[in-house]
């Protein structure tokens, strides 16, 4: 609520005659770190009617909102919030959000990446670079010009409400850790829990992803079952396969039926599953080599033969 008011999100009015309100309500979240232990509870005020991070935009469009719990004893059911910035929840949040924080980043000098509209970074004529990710309210800052860092550090704080997290240890789901080796990116955490989503954390483990040699076959609409299941459980795969590439093989093999699964299409995901229970801190180390040499995996049999039966 502090921060709500803090940001001046809406003001106290009449409701116009002609003019109707969204509602909103408390949403109470838990913010666990990578272990799984919880590091702090966050409360989120949202609008009820459309499915936060984006307090600091400004609305373009007029908006009017039930008051908050509790605050009708002290004003009274006929007053309403005018919202004056985005709230959590209202459907032209992200936009407004990602707008104004685009123009406060590139009035720093910094250029927006044409392959990924979500990255920034910015050259100094040194030689060194710093480069911004930004994801909802999830910022990533890096580079080897700590000058520029921190000078862009207390630029989001006076124009935003940032709270620095220090080195990067979690994001998205993917856990960091850094040693003389290098950085280890691994999805632990993420795996565990999708494990105890499908009843599997206490299943047998098994040593590989995928039956060899095996061809899976398009579905009857007879044989088609729990469409949305198996497209919720493959997603997630796909998602966890960005850091497992001993488990990007068979994903795209389960990846290929998502419009109509079957029985078999299901096991072939549990194995995969039964597989990670086994090797849930597997990831990739990017090793500190002493220079800027890329790496690149790519699957050596990309052009071989189909992997999908279409016999009827």
């Amino acid at each position: 609520m502090n921060a709500l008011l803090k940001n001046r999100t809406w003001e106290i009015v009449d409701l116009p005659e002609e003019k109707k309100t969204v509602g909103c309500k408390w949403v109470f979240t838990i913010k666990c770190k990578p272990n799984g232990s919880i590091e702090r509870y966050k409360a989120k005020l949202v609008a009820k009617d459309v499915k936060n991070a984006f307090l600091n935009g400004n609305l373009e469009k007029e908006v009017f909102m039930d008051l908050p719990p509790s605050f009708e004893e002290k004003l009274g059911k006929k007053k309403v919030c005018r919202l004056k910035k985005s709230l959590y929840s209202l459907k032209q949040s992200p936009r407004v959000w990602f707008e104004r924080f685009g123009k406060v980043i590139k009035l720093q000098g910094y250029i927006q990446s044409q392959a990924n509209h979500t990255m920034f970074y910015k050259h100094s004529r040194e030689g060194k670079i710093v480069v911004l990710i930004v994801y909802a309210d999830d910022i990533i800052l890096t580079g080897d010009d700590s000058l520029e860092l921190e000078r862009l550090k207390k630029v989001l704080t006076r124009e935003f409400e940032i709270k620095d997290l220090g080195p990067l240890k979690y994001f998205l789901g993917m856990e960091f850790a850094r040693s003389k080796k290098g950085i280890f990116i691994s999805q632990r955490k993420y795996v565990l829990d999708l494990l105890s989503e499908t009843g599997l954390l206490g299943c047998k483990a098994i040593e590989t992803p995928v039956k060899l040699n095996l061809k899976l076959q398009l579905a009857s609409p007879v044989e088609m079952i729990d469409k949305e299941k198996y497209q919720r459980l493959v997603g997630r795969l796909i998602y966890l396969s960005h850091t497992r590439p001993d488990i990007a093989f068979a994903v795209s093999m389960v990846s290929q039926f998502m419009h109509s699964p079957n029985q078999g299409h299901f096991d072939a995901v549990y194995k995969i599953l039964r597989y990670l229970r086994g090797t849930p801190g597997k990831g990739l180390l990017y090793e500190n080599r002493g220079h800027l040499q890329v790496d690149v995996f790519t699957d050596a049999d990309w052009a071989g033969s189909v992997i999908v039966t279409w016999q009827s």
